[in-house]
């Protein structure tokens, strides 16, 4: 979440008449994260948040993303709902941009996730897995392994200004990952963002899964490989073994891994970590003039890389195949 484009109050408020959640009180922009505008809208009749969709969504992959989440909430996962407007409409326009509104989801994020937010983690990734199984509609992923060369490409003229030697690290690491990617693992709907503020907890216990935009038809171990790499390291970027053995266990009570995708994890959590690392480093190079966003660290994702560049197996991270094994 972030904001890269203002609302006026009175721009808003006029887009307000058009659905049935009451009148405005009070909104405020949201500045975490980095990839679409966001507000908290107070209103007559509650709470709500306003997504303003910028440089990676496009507006014909809305009726994806909100379709989804009804789907995945008529079969018991807890997600926010789209509100309809009064032509029927789950998006519109607001300040030259896609715009949707969804309802407010109690609970707040971990900010210091332990192994007990990282085993229901797990938990819902499976079962979000499961329930998106007969869901009709499909997106291929825009950032899974064939659109990380466009990324590199626009940043490796400046990546050796962030650290020296980043080009050729990343040139390496995405030659080998072109030639090596799998394509006949299990594949289905994924999440494809799920970082702890993308989680919602009360107490221990998730109350929902949040922010949508990225979701797509991939590799399902993929999915679980992106939540290792954005659940399971601690502030010094140093794997923590107890989480990841947590996560890995909660979604395999759900869902298990196939032997296949468990001898993939290691590799698939090398793609994870560098289409974060580049997507990050693409955003680090070119943060809009005046725009109320906090870039996060690339090199954040280069640590993490160089960690699951020395796994051998799914053993490094805590848990043993036969555990697992479908």
């Amino acid at each position: 979440m972030a904001v890269y484009t203002d609302v006026a109050a009175e721009d808003l408020a006029e887009f307000l008449k058009a659905y049935d959640i009451g009148e405005l009180l009070s909104y405020k922009g949201i500045a975490e994260g980095v990839e679409n505008s966001n507000f908290l809208l107070h209103t007559s009749k509650g709470a709500y948040i306003l997504t303003l969709y910028e440089k990676r969504v496009a507006a014909d992959d809305l009726p994806f993303f909100l379709s989804l989440m009804a789907h995945l909430a008529a079969r018991g996962v807890s997600c926010p709902q789209p509100a309809r407007n009064r032509r029927g409409e789950v998006y519109s326009t607001l300040a030259g941009r896609p715009a949707a509104i969804i309802n407010f989801l109690e609970g707040m994020w971990p900010r210091r996730p332990n192994a007990v937010h990282c085993a229901g983690v797990g938990e819902a990734l499976a079962r979000m897995h499961l329930a998106g199984r007969d869901f009709p509609l499909v997106r291929q992923n825009p950032l899974s392994v064939k659109g990380w060369r466009p990324l590199f490409d626009a940043a490796a003229p400046r990546a050796d200004d962030v650290q020296p030697g980043l080009r050729d690290f990343i040139a390496r690491e995405l030659g080998y990952l072109e030639a090596s990617w799998p394509s006949d693992l299990p594949v289905g709907v994924i999440h494809a963002d799920l970082f702890p503020d993308n989680v919602f907890f009360l107490g221990d216990k998730v109350s929902g899964l949040i922010d949508f935009p990225f979701s797509c038809n991939d590799i399902l171990a993929y999915d679980v490989a992106i939540c290792l790499n954005a659940w399971c390291f601690e502030p010094d970027h140093s794997f923590n073994v107890t989480k990841a053995r947590a996560l890995l266990n909660g979604y395999g009570r759900e869902r298990q891994l196939s032997a296949a995708e468990q001898q993939a994890l290691p590799l698939l959590a090398r793609g994870a970590a560098l289409r974060f690392l580049l997507t990050r480093l693409v955003d680090f190079l070119n943060v809009p003039p005046g725009a109320l966003v906090k870039p996060k660290d690339p090199l954040e994702y280069v640590r993490k890389l160089r960690f699951h560049q020395s796994v051998q197996s799914i053993g490094d991270y805590g848990v043993a195949h036969s555990g697992l094994v479908a």
